[in-house]
This record gives C-alpha cells, sequence and structure tokens, in this order.
C-alpha cells in the first residue's frame, strides 16, 4: 500500500491536483510535520493561470509523498485493538485508508 503512494503519478491537471495530489496529503496534513512550507510550491499551482510543472514543485510533490510514508506517519499496526478504514470513491477511482486510534496505518488506491 506505501508503494502506490511512492509511486503516485504526476498530477497533469488541476483537478488531478486536488483530487489525488493535495487531497490526499491535505486530508493528512495534521500528521505531516511542516506541511505548509512542504506544499507551498503546490498550492501556488492552483491560483488562477499559475498551473507550471517546474522543478520545485517536483520536489514539493516527492517530499510530500515521501513524508506520507515515513515512519514517523505511518503506524503499526495493534491486532488487539479496533481498524477503521475510511474510504473515497469517485468516477476515476478509490482510495482507502486503514487508521487505528486516529493514526494511518495503510493507505490503498486504484
Amino acid at each position: 500500500m506505501i508503494q502506490v503512494l511512492q509511486q503516485w503519478p504526476l498530477p497533469k491537471t488541476i483537478k488531478k491536483l486536488r483530487g489525488g495530489g493535495l487531497g490526499l496529503e491535505g486530508y493528512y496534513r495534521r500528521f505531516i510535520r511542516g506541511y505548509g512550507q512542504i506544499s507551498k510550491p503546490l498550492t501556488h499551482l492552483l491560483k488562477k493561470d499559475c498551473f507550471k510543472w517546474t522543478e520545485p514543485v517536483s520536489t514539493a510533490f516527492q517530499a510530500l509523498k515521501n513524508a506520507l510514508t515515513s515512519a514517523p506517519v505511518l503506524a503499526l499496526p495493534d491486532f488487539n485493538l479496533p481498524f477503521a478504514v475510511e474510504t473515497d470513491a469517485c468516477d476515476m477511482g478509490i482510495g482507502v485508508v486503514i487508521m487505528q486510534k486516529g493514526q494511518p496505518i495503510a493507505y490503498l488506491s486504484k
């Protein structure tokens, strides 16, 4: 599941950036230290007529993916506790997050 996030494709449009890029990362921003600073180049792309993929934007996108898949973010499961499954679906795919005690354990996107 972590592999899915690591292989997440670069968004080619503002809609894909909002949904697949900043949408997922933004939902879990409270788990990412320095989210605002890391995502600043990406949020700038959301302004009118500013969508231009540059090296700093690509670096920020990769940094957010790394932050979501690193050890401080993902928790190890405790099979003695209940799990929570959050889903999000649209015409183009589905996303799933498995959580325990409010902490993400695994992600899946198809």
